[in-house]
């Protein structure tokens, strides 16, 4: 007697990110449990969220601010690195933890079969809970400093964190499932990281770039997403709180639809790569 099959589900198949969405309640559990985890036993607890960037910062202002002066030709400097820190800080932390993400999760991984591509999505929201806190702080910041929202930049804002949580995903799949078989990708991703705050204007004024690249290359410059994030964050919190014109990136706008595209395209080459290795999880971690 024969069984037809065709009804049935293939075992450890899902539909990839879209599980996600279907398991939401999954991924809650998952943030709960990775943000338990990491407090425990910690006396300030989610308060490390506003004291490392803190103190990230003011080593930061100190050493380039005040000692080398590299912001003097900046206006209100001390808020335009921060408003751009805090953009590198999530990025760094969502795509650094995603990377590790599948082989942290190793005993649930051998265990049981749920949807995988939950443990970078999970990474990447704890990041999120994290930068919530930098982000009341940059608020607060900009109005000491006579800050004026405007609508267009605050839009800027929404799609620069946008493009960096779709990029930190995309990567974090493909970094995660890579690290599964090469333990090595994570201290690959490590030293890019370290690199991350230095590529991206958040030190330094973009036009000091756009002086020393030729057309091409700064085009090219222009499309890195993190650029385009933190761009999108200095026309939302720095540039309305300068008094006195101040140069922009041209075509800012559409420049951010780009970047929406680049953190689009990563994102799907990170679930097609993932898709393809996660059959071999719970053999390998």
């Amino acid at each position: 007697m024969t069984q037809d099959t065709a009804t049935y589900d293939t075992p450890g198949v899902g539909a990839g990110l879209l599980d996600v969405f279907r398991r939401r309640y999954l991924l809650k559990l998952i943030v709960r449990k990775e943000l338990r985890v990491r407090y425990r036993g910690s006396v300030l607890g989610l308060a490390w969220s506003y004291v490392k960037p803190l103190v990230q910062y003011l080593v930061l202002f100190i050493a380039l601010g005040i000692v080398l002066r590299v912001g003097e030709a900046i206006p209100n400097y001390a808020l335009y690195m921060f408003s751009g820190v805090i953009v590198v800080n999530f990025f760094t932390e969502a795509f650094s933890n995603a990377t590790r993400s599948i082989v942290w999760n190793a005993p649930l991984v051998k265990k049981i079969y749920l949807p995988r591509e939950l443990f970078p999505v999970a990474s990447v929201w704890v990041a999120a809970v994290h930068f919530l806190p930098q982000l009341i702080v940059l608020l607060l910041a900009a109005l000491v400093s006579g800050w004026s929202p405007d609508l267009a930049g605050l839009v800027g804002a929404v799609i620069g964190f946008v493009i960096v949580s779709i990029t930190a995903v995309g990567l974090g799949l493909l970094a995660g499932a890579v690290n599964v078989f090469f333990r090595d990708s994570e201290n690959i991703v490590d030293m890019l990281m370290m690199m991350v705050t230095w590529v991206s204007p958040v030190l330094y004024d973009w036009t000091m770039i756009r002086r020393i690249l030729p057309d091409w290359l700064f085009v090219v410059y222009q499309l890195n997403p993190v650029t385009v994030a933190v761009e999108m964050f200095h026309w939302a919190f720095w540039h309305p709180s300068v008094r006195g014109p101040v140069e922009l990136p041209p075509h800012l706008m559409l420049t951010g639809l780009a970047g929406l595209g680049m953190a689009a395209l990563f994102l799907l080459i990170g679930q097609l790569a993932f898709r393809r290795l996660e059959g071999h999880f719970a053999q390998e971690v």
